[in-house]
């Protein structure tokens, strides 16, 4: 009897290129994220702007599939694909599929709140508090466990034919792949098509009011509108992102599903599993180019790390020659240098701020 490796076109040489690809992505989503995540929360700290929570939120997501794929990615550095139980298994898949869900509806949720920020400029700040933001939260992580367990709770969604090799389409039944993904990848994509067409048009709108009426009022009220514009291009550069990671992943399941002839899994497995895992490190490095404030705030945390670097090594320094030539100078001498090098180092500390 062929095993699963054999049958999906596995060898072992995948399977080790496999394991190097998914550490350093692992380990870059990881980190990249981390990075951002701790830029938001400084930010939202600093300024109190509720809507990063949703932003924060997708890092958060992105940082547990980052983690989630430590797992397989270990198994793959020894050579071989992890053979174990069908329930452990299915667990497995449960903590890469929850947190990717997560993120998909966490870039939905930003979409909406730019929606809502220019149709409704007025009543946006009013409608944008913490009982809102822990109300949208809160559903998006019970949808997104609901489908990760899914799989472990409805036995329509497991292969029966499961021989202890844990891959995404040997425990899960791909069948089950048109009813979950059309269900939750493509209405999703609408929504943020029909969001983005909507916003143009209601943003090709406000520019004519705008010429047309020159009141010192009104400029407040497009400054204000014309930010939530910005903002929005980097929502739109996420979604395109998304669209061109997850889609063929979709699209390529979906053919293979109605087409049990068709030998589609190694270039499911192997490759555009890899495209859709991409998207979570894409998200952070958007924001941390494209959205000013999210820059600005990382750049500041570089900053200030360089500072203490600079510090401890010159103070280390002094330290150093000062207990060298300590036998030789007097006290005089001694309190002298210490100023010095205390003057040093404020020197330091105002030069890198």
């Amino acid at each position: 009897m062929t095993t699963h490796l054999e049958s999906f076109f596995w060898t072992s040489v995948e399977i080790l290129a496999m394991g190097y690809i998914l550490s350093v992505g692992s380990i870059l989503i990881i980190s990249t994220n981390l990075l951002v995540a701790i830029a938001l929360v400084l930010l939202i700290r600093k300024r109190g702007c509720q809507s990063w929570c949703f932003v924060l939120n997708l890092s958060i997501a992105d940082i547990l599939v980052g983690v989630a794929i430590t797992g397989i990615a270990t198994d793959a550095l020894e050579g071989k694909i992890a053979s174990m139980e069908k329930g452990i298994c299915l667990l497995r898949m449960t903590f890469i599929i929850a947190p990717s869900a997560a993120s998909i509806l966490t870039m939905f949720l930003i979409s909406l709140d730019r929606y809502v920020a220019i149709k409704l400029p007025l009543r946006y700040l009013q409608l944008m508090n913490n009982k809102m933001i822990a109300g949208a939260l809160v559903p998006i992580w019970l949808i997104s466990m609901s489908v990760g367990f899914s799989p472990s709770i409805l036995k329509q969604l497991q292969k029966e034919d499961y021989h202890k090799v844990c891959t995404f389409f040997s425990v899960i039944e791909p069948k089950s792949i048109i009813v979950v993904f059309c269900l939750f990848f493509f209405p999703l994509l609408s929504v943020f098509i029909y969001f983005y067409m909507d916003i143009l048009k209601i943003a090709c709108g406000h520019q004519k009011r705008i010429r047309a009426q020159q009141a010192g009022s009104r400029f407040l009220t497009s400054s204000r509108y014309w930010g939530h514009v910005k903002a929005l291009r980097t929502v739109a550069m996420l979604v395109g992102c998304f669209t061109l990671c997850w889609c063929p992943f979709f699209v390529v399941s979906i053919v293979q599903a109605s087409c049990p002839t068709c030998k589609l899994y190694h270039l499911l497995e192997n490759h555009l599993w890899l495209l859709g895992l991409s998207n979570s490190l894409i998200n952070p490095l958007v924001y941390a180019c494209w959205q000013r404030e999210v820059r600005n705030q990382i750049c500041e945390i570089f900053a200030h790390i360089k500072v203490r670097l600079c510090i401890v090594t010159h103070s280390e320094t002094a330290d150093r020659c000062s207990s060298q030539r300590c036998h030789r100078i007097t006290i005089f001498g001694s309190t002298k240098n210490h100023s010095i090098k205390g003057s040093l180092k404020n020197h330091l500390f105002l030069t890198f701020l």
